[in-house]
Parts: C-alpha cells; sequence; structure tokens
C-alpha cells in the first residue's frame, strides 16, 4: 500500500482528528494518553524521545517505547528530537510499524534543548533541517511530521513552513510562541502567525497555545482555520477538557491510577507529577498532604493520599452546603476540587530603574521556618525539610559536618590511609600505571601481576626430561617406604642432575647414564622403551648399591635433607625453586 499524504493521511490513517493531546516529556505515557481517549482526545503523542539515546539504548527503548505498544493507542504519532539526518533516521526505522507517523520536535524551548542542539534551537538551520525531512519522508513507510514554534516575523514563519512542506512534511503544527516565551515568560500564542501558515502550506495544519476549556478549541478553529487543535497543560490539569466538562479531581485521579495499574509506566515519578498536576489547587490549601504525595514510594501510597484528599473535599462541600463557610482559593472559575486549568500570572511590568516587583519579593522573601523540638525557629529549604523529616536524628548542624582532605588532582575527598595520598579513583589510576598496591583502597594491582608470574613459571617448569611413552616407572618394594618426589637442585633445574656433569643420572667416571662400573650391563624392560632400567630397584639409572636414582656413590652428590621432606614424602619448597617432578609412582 503507498503511503498517504497530506490531507488523505489526515483524513484516513488520523480519521480527521481535531482534539489532540500534545507530546510532553514524561507526562505523555500510555497510561495518560489512554486516559485522554477515554475523555475525547483524538490523536495522541508519544512523549518526546531522543533520536541518539534510543539508537544506543535497548533499556531506553524498551522503557520509553516497546513497553508501552498497545492497539487501543492508536492512532499514534511518534515524536523524536535530532539535529543528524541519520541518526534520526535509524531512530524513526525502529520504531515505524508501531505507529502511523515520526514527528521531528522543532518547538522544544528548554534550556536542556539548547545545550543538546535541538528543539527549536534548530529553527535557524534550515539547510540541516531539510535534509532530516527529506531523507526521512523517502526512507520511512510512515509519513513525517513536523511541530515548530513561530519567529516574531510573520512572513519568516510563512517561509520556514513552507521549506519543510517542500522537504517532505505531510502535517505541521504550529505552537504560536517565540522559543523565548518559555516559563514566567510564557504569554499568549500568537494565532494570527497560526492563520498565516494555514494559508500558505497545502498540507493539515494543528494548532498549539491557548487551550484550556473546549470553547477555546472550538474558537482556535474558527478563527486560524486549522483542521486540529493541540493540549498540552490543559489537558494535565484537565483530561475531559475535550469533553467539554471539569469532574472532580477524585474521579479522574482514581480513574487515571487505576489504568496505571493495568499499565505501569517505567516509573513512579510518571504518576507523582500526574497528581500534583490534578490535585494542583487543592495541595495549595491541604499543604500536609501536598508533602505526603511528595514521599510516598508506591502506587498504594499515592492512591491513599488521593483517598484522604478526596474525603476532605466532600467534608468542605458538606459544610457549605450547612453553610459554614470554608477556605476560599480565590481566582478560579470553579471550587478548587474541580478539574480546571493553571493560569500562569502575567510577567511583571519593570520600574524606571529596570527592576521588576518579583524580583523584589524574592529578594526579601524568607523560606519557610521550621520550629526545632525547643521551639527556636529554622531557615531552612523545603528539600532540607524534607530530608531532615525522613532523617529526624541525623546531626543537620553544617558545623558538625566532617572535614575531608581533597585529593591533590581531581578535588575529590582522599583515602585516609591511601599510600598515594589520593582518592579511590586517581590512586586507582596511579596503581595501575605503576603496578603497585594500595593497601587503604584494596587495590592490589603488584600481588595479581605477581601472582600471574609465578603462575608462568609455575607452567614453564612442569616435568623435564620424561618420556611421555614410558608409562609408569616400576618400584622395588626392597627399596623402603615411598619418599615422594626428589628433589631439585635449584642451580640446575634439573632433576637428579650432578652439577659437575650436566647430564642427568650420568657417572663423570665411565660417561654412562645410570651405570656403575662394577655392575655391567643393565637389563632392559621391554615396557620402558629405549630407557635403561635396573631390575632390582626399578628406577631410571639408580645403582642398587646406594639405593639413589642417578647417582654414584663416589660422585659427591648432595645429600638429602631429612627436615626438606615431611613424614608423608611431600618435599618442601626450596626458596628459589617453582617447580617440583613426579617421582615413582608407588605399585
Amino acid at each position: 500500500m503507498p503511503k498517504l499524504q497530506g490531507l488523505e493521511f489526515w483524513r484516513t490513517t488520523l480519521r480527521e482528528a481535531r482534539y489532540v493531546v500534545a507530546p510532553m516529556v514524561d507526562q505523555s505515557e500510555l497510561a495518560w494518553r489512554l486516559l485522554s481517549r477515554r475523555h475525547g482526545a483524538q490523536l495522541c503523542y508519544t512523549p518526546m524521545l531522543h533520536a541518539q539515546v534510543f539508537v544506543r539504548d535497548a533499556n531506553y527503548r524498551r522503557d520509553n517505547f516497546y513497553s508501552e505498544v498497545c492497539a487501543e493507542d492508536r492512532p499514534l504519532i511518534t515524536q523524536f528530537c535530532a539535529n543528524d539526518p541519520e541518526v534520526f533516521l535509524k531512530a524513526a526505522l525502529l520504531v515505524q510499524d508501531h505507529c502511523d507517523a515520526i514527528d521531528l520536535n522543532l518547538g522544544c524551548p528548554q534550556m536542556i534543548a539548547r545545550r543538546g542542539h535541538y528543539g527549536a534551537f534548530l529553527q535557524d538551520e534550515w539547510d540541516l533541517l531539510e535534509k532530516m525531512v527529506k531523507l526521512a519522508h523517502e526512507k520511512l513507510s510512515v509519513p513525517i511530521t513536523c511541530k515548530i514554534r513561530v519567529f516574531q516575523d510573520v512572513e519568516r514563519t510563512v517561509g520556514y513552513a513552507q521549506m519543510l512542506e517542500k522537504a517532505g512534511c505531510q502535517l505541521l503544527t504550529v505552537h504560536g510562541r517565540t522559543k523565548d516565551q518559555r516559563g514566567p515568560l510564557t504569554g499568549i500564542a500568537h494565532w494570527e502567525h497560526i492563520k498565516a501558515v494555514r494559508k500558505a502550506v497545502n498540507i493539515p495544519v494543528f494548532a498549539n497555545g491557548n487551550i484550556q476549556h473546549l470553547s477555546d478549541v472550538e474558537r482556535c478553529i474558527e478563527e486560524t482555520g486549522v483542521h486540529g487543535v493541540m493540549s498540552a497543560e490543559g489537558n494535565l490539569h484537565n483530561p475531559a477538557l475535550f469533553e467539554g466538562s471539569s469532574p472532580p479531581v477524585w474521579e479522574m485521579a482514581e480513574e487515571y491510577l487505576e489504568v496505571v495499574k493495568e499499565h505501569p509506566p517505567s516509573t513512579l515519578s510518571f504518576v507523582r507529577a500526574h497528581l500534583f498536576k490534578l490535585w494542583h489547587h487543592t495541595l495549595q490549601i491541604h499543604q500536609d498532604l501536598r508533602e505526603e504525595l511528595g514521599k510516598v514510594k508506591s502506587i498504594e501510597g499515592m492512591t491513599e493520599v488521593s483517598r484522604q484528599l478526596r474525603l476532605r473535599c466532600q467534608e468542605e462541600i458538606a459544610r457549605e452546603k450547612e453553610g459554614v463557610a470554608v477556605r476560599p482559593l480565590g481566582g478560579l472559575p470553579f471550587p478548587h476540587w474541580r478539574c480546571q486549568p493553571y493560569v500562569r500570572p502575567p510577567p511583571k511590568e519593570l520600574d524606571p530603574n529596570g527592576k521588576s516587583e518579583c524580583s523584589e519579593v524574592r529578594i526579601t522573601s524568607q523560606k519557610r521556618a521550621l520550629e526545632d523540638s525547643d521551639g527556636t525557629p529554622e531557615v531552612l529549604s523545603k528539600n532540607k525539610q524534607k530530608k531532615q523529616a525522613r532523617n529526624p536524628y541525623k546531626n543537620w548542624d553544617p558545623e558538625c559536618r566532617p572535614k575531608y582532605t581533597m585529593c591533590d588532582q581531581c578535588g575529590h575527598p582522599k583515602g585516609k590511609k591511601c599510600v598515594f595520598d589520593m582518592c579511590r579513583a586517581c590512586c586507582k589510576k596511579k596503581a595501575y600505571k605503576d603496578v603497585a598496591d594500595c593497601a587503604g583502597h584494596d587495590i592490589r594491582f603488584k600481588t595479581k601481576a605477581d601472582r600471574r608470574k609465578a603462575e608462568e613459571e609455575e607452567r614453564e617448569g612442569s616435568p623435564q626430561g620424561t618420556d611421555p611413552h614410558d608409562g609408569p616407572q616400576e618400584t622395588n618394594p626392597q627399596d623402603g617406604p615411598h619418599d615422594g618426589p626428589q628433589e631439585t637442585d635449584p642451580q640446575d633445574g634439573q632433576q637428579g642432575t650432578d652439577p659437575q656433569d650436566g647430564q642427568q643420572g650420568t657417572d663423570p667416571q665411565d660417561g654412562q647414564q645410570g651405570t656403575d662400573p662394577h655392575d655391567g650391563p643393565q637389563e632392559t624392560n621391554p615396557q620402558d622403551g629405549p630407557k635403561e632400567t635396573d631390575p632390582h630397584d626399578g628406577q631410571q639409572g639408580t645403582d642398587p648399591q646406594d639405593g639413589q636414582q642417578g647417582t654414584d656413590p663416589h660422585d659427591g652428590q648432595q645429600e638429602k635433607d631429612p627436615q626438606e621432606t615431611d613424614p608423608h614424602g611431600a618435599p618442601q619448597v626450596l626458596p628459589e625453586t617453582q617447580t617440583t617432578e613426579r617421582g615413582p609412582t608407588p605399585p
């Protein structure tokens, strides 16, 4: 089937979707998308995925995409941030069989996008963006879409959109804010820019910005002529936005938690963030439960906090019916326990000195005071208060903190017993370079090297001078108890060798191996092969008059020290000797 394009793609694959849930980092996960679809959303985007990390990290792919593949979650568009055409294509190829389109993020205004050089910070690099969109359009089996922010200049915004359409973009989402409009400077989105783009291109256009109620959706479509409207903040505070209702918060929270149990996300931080958004206005009143929600570490714990919030809200509703005044929360169109948008306060205007009122408040305001056990307030940050609550017996006095001596190489605390007077990381590098040990950090490079060297010497000094065809040698029972392996002279490393002649079992007086001049020719055991054996003792080159192998009583051979052999016949290892040779085998 050929790849659908433009309006045909929107009508057929996306089913003429008008209500769209925006891609939100760590927020538009599967459970939230399914909840939004139950309440009117017709198209959803995945959270923004980092293309480079997605290509190289299998765990990232599993946790953020493959574990959330669901047949109910369609139509679905997967969004990536990228700044390299090849990497973007590789990432898209990995997911194209599990979604209906691939979206390139060109609208993220956050500082992390600036540091990573992606999102809205690519909007001036038209050549690069044209290559990325064109390559994806040619190689992918699904359409490529883009989400952008506007320029201050309407004409430049229109040219930007036309360039992306020409490169192969099949659907364009236009966020009506510039890349500088974020955080406290968010302000109002420019719908006139979106309207101009819609008139200038021949592909479907979605609008994003200023969407807080269903009435805003209808008004945006009417004023701009777009094919659909995308919501992010409004959807997070009210997942039933596209239904046109504002249900009680606990209904949405409980339904979401039920979906989470069926489709758990990769981390609980997603769930916690959604509950904070849903209960935002109520938690401004019930601060104790806000702290509790931040501490719990399980779905059950979050469900319990949500239940307590529901009970408190229902108590307030009951008191209102009885005519009892409750704590109001001003500036809201509905009671705080109903789902409704959060409106950021507008930025303060600058005074003649170039300072805003909020900056003065920030300078003069103090952190919340925490009452100690003796009743004296102490200025602590919110994070320190949480840490103190988790560790009530810990001494938080900065004066009592241990003082560490810093490593001269990197500035980290150095080990007190380090032989190099460094931290562990620097000590490990130093010990590896010098092949040394550090007992303080339990680093044993020299010890391991010596052990390997000894093992190699032991393998090199394995038994020598033995014919592999001989088999086991015979033992004369008249020779007495078996004395175990014979000793090795450290001066020559050969078994039974006279240092005066360097030959094993050779009498210098006759030049024959294992031969006594008084014995005459020795008989040969046919089982032993070419080596001669005395039938009286069964040992190779042994004089029966002295009972020692390969030694003439007149040679001045070295005598065995009885202390060098234990009662069981095992030889004591000489200081300079690493190898021993197997002795005769008892019958």
